[in-house]
């Protein structure tokens, strides 16, 4: 895979699943806009990746994806002169049920999980239609299986697949592809944002690996090259497609 002289924006990008992807578009010669609320993160990663040998310095956007929506378009547009791909990572994970529900939680999953893609898509658009760019939204296993303490969660990412798949049929006939990955288990601070403590995330992500039939949980880089997979060329014939990156946990 390719992609030179492709602008790639990624959201959350300062650890994880985002920060890794930037790193791997960068490798394959994309032009990366690094987007993410902690700017201090932001530049390691921008370093990490000039570091590397990439040919183009990183652009870094820190700003919040549920309200810098006009600012992360246009300035990485204003920047590069166009936009190809918009990878739309940024999302947090909160545990709660029916039994502790507040429409407030569900408000604050919701707006930074769907609202805040959204409106980032919308804007994109005029911008992938110029380029017959392509969208990949990155949701979870959670959008396709139940599970038991995750409630607006999960919700947030069935929302998301619908989204990934309503839209890509509206966008289709202008030449743009819009795709997801659902991940399962993978190791990233995410557990530790949510409030456990480091020992909790270790122990959880080590009894996770029974949960999932290849009998490992996923890394970064995993997810990584699904999404520069459905970013490139090699997938202009794939459109509306939510892909498990699960280890085989959704065919269980």
């Amino acid at each position: 895979m390719n992609f030179a002289k492709k602008v790639i924006i990624v959201t959350g990008a300062s650890s994880g699943i985002g920060a890794d992807a930037a790193k791997h578009f960068a490798r394959l010669g994309g032009k990366v806009c690094l987007v993410a609320r902690n700017e201090k993160l932001l530049k390691s990663v921008a370093e990490e990746i000039q570091q590397s040998g990439s040919l183009e310095r990183p652009l870094v956007i820190p700003a919040d994806v549920t309200k810098d929506g006009e600012r992360i378009i246009g300035e990485t547009v204003n920047h590069f002169g166009k936009l190809d791909v918009l990878i739309n990572n940024a999302g947090i994970y909160q545990v709660n049920s029916m039994k502790n529900f507040s429409i407030s939680h569900l408000d604050n999953v919701f707006n930074t999980n769907l609202r805040s893609v959204a409106i980032l898509t919308s804007l994109a658009v005029p911008h992938l239609e110029k380029t017959k760019g392509n969208i990949v939204n990155v949701s979870s296993i959670a959008g396709l299986k139940a599970f038991t303490g995750n409630l607006s969660y999960c919700v947030s990412k069935a929302a998301l697949d619908q989204f990934t798949k309503c839209v890509a049929l509206d966008l289709a006939p202008m030449g743009i592809r819009v795709n997801s990955i659902n991940p399962a288990m993978i190791r990233t601070p995410i557990l530790e944002k949510a409030g456990m403590s480091a020992v909790e995330a270790a122990k959880t992500f080590e009894a996770g690996k029974t949960m999932h039939p290849i009998g490992r949980i996923g890394e970064p880089a995993d997810t990584s090259e699904a999404i520069a997979y459905l970013a490139s060329d090699s997938a202009s014939f794939i459109t509306g497609v939510l892909l498990p990156v699960d280890g085989g946990y959704a065919a269980k």
